[in-house]
């Protein structure tokens, strides 16, 4: 059994992973009206945690995705298994190909929440690089900021000594300070 088909038969339904009746018996080799009846005579088997029927709207909601049966609809409420109730079914159904279909599907939930796990750590290690790099973002506004701030103090203060320079007379004309050359006199 393909993990993949399993995984495409598994559906979240108020709030579980679940898988329908009719899916699990077509895995089964059996048809649904038998994988109820042996459900029903071990219904203690099966808490709500394990398998629930579904409701009215769930299963209005289920038809109008078109999961229909060859006499042109289903008749009626599907029973939804959670992973624990597709493990029960194991021990009411006393077959090899149930043992195998079992174990395929049990390791199929396990890798889908193995896969669950490890993209709620990648989730939260994207939200912690977000936030790091997010203030080191606002951090460095905060510097860029500050710097043009201070650029502007400064570009500020060369304007003024330009216009200081340009308001002393010309260069020829100022005194010199420093160190002149003194001429030699000859003898």
């Amino acid at each position: 059994m393909d993990i993949q088909q399993i995984q495409s038969k598994i559906y979240t339904i108020r709030g579980q992973r679940v898988m329908l009746d009719f899916d699990l018996a077509n895995f089964y080799g059996l048809k649904t009206k038998v994988l109820k009846q042996s459900v029903r005579r071990n219904f203690a088997r099966f808490p709500e945690d394990f398998m629930f029927e579904l409701n009215g709207e769930e299963f209005a909601n289920l038809r109008s995705q078109n999961v229909t049966s060859s006499w042109g609809g289903l008749r009626y409420s599907p029973f939804a298994f959670t992973e624990h109730g597709v493990a029960m079914l194991s021990s009411i159904l006393n077959s090899d190909r149930a043992v195998e279909i079992n174990i395929a599907i049990i390791r199929t939930f396990i890798a889908m929440r193995h896969f669950a796990l490890t993209f709620s750590e990648l989730a939260q290690k994207i939200n912690e690089l977000e936030s790091t790099v997010g203030k080191e973002l606002s951090d460095i506004n905060e510097v860029l900021r500050w710097l043009g701030e201070e650029n502007q103090a400064r570009a500020d203060e060369i304007q003024t000594l330009q216009a200081m320079n340009i308001a002393h007379e010309s260069w020829s004309q100022r005194k010199r300070i420093g160190f002149t050359k003194t001429e030699e006199k000859s003898d």
